[in-house]
């Protein structure tokens, strides 16, 4: 109490910048500016102030000082290290991916949630950098959520995917790295596509994401056909991240798999990839896949 009776008792003969600083010290929200909080009207709130990097060309910093550019001899080397898949097939689409994120050589974690639940009927993976797969695939949620309300109906996938490409695109060469396929199902049936940080964007039956996914795609290659059944698809998208997984050292811990369906998608399960290898039996099972003889083909004259 008495500092406030010491501040606001001062002489009127006060200089004009102890003025200004009594001022200042009183409103302090007159410094930030107009906020709209939640459930009041438009009011004078602290907003928040973001310091911006002191570089003139965000971009070619970028690519001066990391791998954008392929130098190998670069100060920042930006590593990434996943796997994720998604394929169509006769009972709707199975989507697949691991948990494990990595920078560099060091496994930053093992619980990593690697799809990304747009709304009931759209899913998005993350492969690439984490946080810009998070942050874009969230804000394409909100987007599609709008287009709800705006148009009564839901959202197409191949709106929602050439809404990610555009809007990706428009950040082309400024760092953003993410590769991604988004999957659902509409008035059209199930669909999946494939959009990159790029601007890339590819309709498919099937897809695999990240450094893993070659051993992901020998799986697959050798399983996949349309008229699967929703348990032999879960089990061959188990199948596919685990081995991705064994052989990849970017990839591992845990397979989630997900199926999308008419009246949206469902989580199947999350198991780590040392129960599929030792409890469930895919290590003798691919033991044996390996030593096993190819047939013999009878000559013919």
């Amino acid at each position: 109490m008495d500092k406030l009776v010491q501040q606001y008792s001062k002489s009127p003969v006060a200089s004009s910048s102890s003025a200004r600083r009594i001022a200042e010290q009183a409103h302090p929200s007159e410094q930030y500016g107009l906020a709209l909080p939640l459930g009041k009207g438009l009011e004078r709130c602290p907003m928040p102030n973001f310091d911006m990097p002191s570089t003139v060309d965000p971009t070619a910093f970028l690519q001066l000082h990391t791998d954008d550019a392929s130098d190998p001899s670069c100060r920042i080397k930006i590593n990434h290290g996943t796997t994720t898949l998604a394929f169509k097939f006769q009972g709707g689409i199975v989507v697949a991916v691991d948990s494990r994120a990595t920078a560099g050589s060091y496994i930053a974690s093992g619980t990593v949630k690697k799809v990304i639940e747009i709304n009931p009927y759209l899913l998005g993976t993350m492969a690439g950098g984490a946080a810009d797969c998070q942050y874009w695939e969230t804000y394409l949620g909100i987007q599609c959520r709008l287009h709800e309300l705006r148009n009564h109906e839901r959202i197409s996938v191949a709106a929602a995917s050439k809404y990610l490409s555009n809007l990706v695109y428009s950040y082309k060469g400024m760092g953003l790295s993410m590769g991604t396929m988004i999957c659902g199902w509409d008035k059209t049936g199930p669909a999946l596509f494939y959009v990159d940080s790029d601007g890339t964007r590819l309709k498919g039956d099937l897809f695999s994401v990240g450094s893993g996914s070659t051993f992901a795609y020998g799986v697959l290659d050798n399983g996949y056909r349309y008229d699967l059944t929703d348990e032999e698809a879960i089990e061959l998208g188990r199948r596919s991240i685990y081995a991705a997984g064994h052989r990849d050292a970017f990839s591992g811990n845990t397979v989630n798999v997900y199926i999308v369906k008419e009246d949206g998608w469902k989580f199947i399960e999350n198991v780590d990839v040392n129960t599929l290898h030792y409890d469930r039996g895919y290590a003798a099972a691919q033991h044996k896949s390996e030593v096993e003889p190819a047939p013999q083909v009878a000559a013919t004259a």
